[in-house]
């Protein structure tokens, strides 16, 4: 849920359901790296409440297309980071074979 104004759409709360610190903090780290952004954080109304409210404020750009950006940016990060353990988990195994006697159900 986006709360904001209409005549200024630099600035924006966002509202995410069912997210803690996890993901917040990643896309607070996004955002801060995005030039058309002047602050960007977060907050968690309560800790028993699963809501996360992240605050843009940005340079002029529209605040929610800064947002969609910074998480298509965090996606990006997270596939090299998958790819990249992918590459070195295969690599380890090529030389690293397992031995007779060890288990090789284990994957």
């Amino acid at each position: 849920m986006e709360h904001g104004s209409y005549a200024d759409n630099s600035n924006a709360t966002f509202s995410l359901t069912d997210e803690d610190h996890t993901l917040a903090n990643a896309v607070r780290f996004s955002l801060n790296q995005d030039p058309r952004v002047s602050f960007c954080g977060y907050s968690i109304p309560h800790p028993s409440d699963n809501r996360v409210n992240i605050r843009v404020q940005t340079t002029g750009a529209p605040a929610r297309e800064v947002l969609k950006d910074a998480c298509q940016d965090l996606m990006m990060m997270c596939q090299h980071v998958r790819s990249t353990l992918d590459v070195a988990v295969a690599d380890f195994k090529l030389r690293n074979p397992p031995k007779e006697d060890e288990d090789t159900d284990m994957k």
